[in-house]
């Protein structure tokens, strides 16, 4: 018989697929909230530095999934198709109990569809927005997803119609800490007077966003600086972009505050007079801290023709589809000027209503945002989770 210890054998599997920066927020907490819960259970997939953090080593770097549009997806289709492959493979020899696909559509939809006949449950966190625009597809998604954990509070009944089994779990921006900074330490730390004022400027996370909208927010910052003496640009950096982003934004007049560490990015959020926030998730933790924004958005010409004829919503912004409202003024495509951008967020710094009238919007907002149960949205995911995979 042998002297060595036994040891003790792992516990189930969970494989979980992030493709992009906030994705990858949301499976670390989502991690750490299950294993709290079921410290035997250990966790395979796709992810970046905050599931590595917890512990998670990607199978491949997740910044190669971190593409969006029509145009520029087409020339790294041979790439993606051999990372699904990859993929596939790997969850067909590490049989995992569950399969958690984080946000990111594109290419978890299409890992959902070759994992499920596999007979491994499949959850979907994040529930993609085809109430926005391409409604037929919900069909498709039945026969892929076992469970949806939903964000938004009108989700659950589209995509029950279609017999997905829907769970609100609450927004994570709730547990962000975008309402926490502290604006004098972050004035402090950066040599900003009394005077000045901040602006936040948040491009988005994927290369094409990056590519596209910083030439554009950046000559907004020009024409706003000739308009209102003494702004202070402030770009937090973000994961798979981060070098972009300071390439590009070194290069503005007036040169622009960088920032990466978290709680410095809250500090800035504390500390901003205005932001300049491309559509999308970003700017409800921007409305989450209080501050008035503008949103501007671009994609190819080809990509938002299509999306044009197919869209069924009537707002861009996250917040001003929860407040039914235009609460935050959008400039999208054709209207993501320069000239448009400068001239929206002077109105926010010069003492006009909007930026109150926004603020009272972005609260009403914030009051739908909870999960049903009490408790954490990530809190409400990792159950979810645990009773799908029919581990809890």
């Amino acid at each position: 018989m042998s002297d060595l210890p036994s040891r003790a054998a792992p516990g189930p599997l969970l494989y979980l697929v992030a493709g992009e920066a906030s994705g990858d927020v949301l499976g670390a907490r989502l991690i750490a909230r299950i294993r709290s819960q079921r410290p035997d259970l250990t966790f395979a997939g796709i992810g970046g530095e905050r599931m590595a953090e917890q512990g998670l080593r990607s199978l491949f770097p997740m910044r190669e999934l971190a593409l969006m549009g029509l145009l520029e997806v087409l020339p790294n289709l041979r790439s993606l198709a051999r990372r699904m492959d990859e993929t596939v493979a790997d969850i067909t020899a590490r049989r995992p109990a569950a399969l958690v696909t984080i946000d990111s559509p594109g290419f978890a939809l299409r890992l959902a569809k070759q994992v499920k006949p596999l007979g491994i449950p499949v959850i979907h966190y994040v529930a993609p927005q085809v109430w926005a625009w391409r409604q037929g597809r919900v069909k498709e998604m039945a026969h892929r997803l076992d469970r949806i954990l939903a964000l938004l509070p009108f989700e659950p009944p589209f995509f029950e119609k279609a017999g997905i089994t829907v769970t609100f779990v609450g927004h994570p921006v709730l547990e962000s800490g975008a309402d926490r900074g502290d604006a004098a330490r972050f004035r402090a730390a950066h040599g900003i007077r009394p005077e000045e004022k901040v602006v936040l400027v948040m491009p988005g996370s994927r290369r094409t966003e990056i590519r596209r909208l910083l030439p554009i927010f950046g000559e907004a910052l020009r024409l706003l600086s000739s308009r209102v003496p003494g702004i202070r640009p402030v770009v937090p950096l973000a994961g798979p972009v981060e070098e972009a982003v300071r390439a590009a934004a070194l290069g503005w007049k007036p040169g622009p505050i960088l920032i990466r560490d978290l709680t410095e990015k809250h500090d800035a959020y504390a500390a901003a007079a205005a932001g300049l926030i491309k559509s999308g998730t970003s700017s409800l933790e921007v409305a989450m801290a209080g501050v008035p924004m503008v949103v501007g958005y671009r994609v190819n010409p080809i990509t938002a023709e299509i999306v044009r004829r197919l869209v069924k919503v009537r707002y861009a912004s996250i917040v001003n589809l929860l407040a039914d409202a235009p609460v935050i003024p959008e400039y999208i495509q054709q209207d993501c000027r320069p000239d448009r951008l400068a001239e929206g967020l002077e109105r926010l710094l010069t003492g006009g209503p909007e930026a109150g009238a926004q603020r009272a919007g972005f609260a009403r907002v914030m009051s739908q945002l909870a999960p049903p149960g009490g408790g954490s949205p990530s809190e409400a995911a990792a159950q979810a989770v645990l009773e799908a995979a029919r581990l809890a």
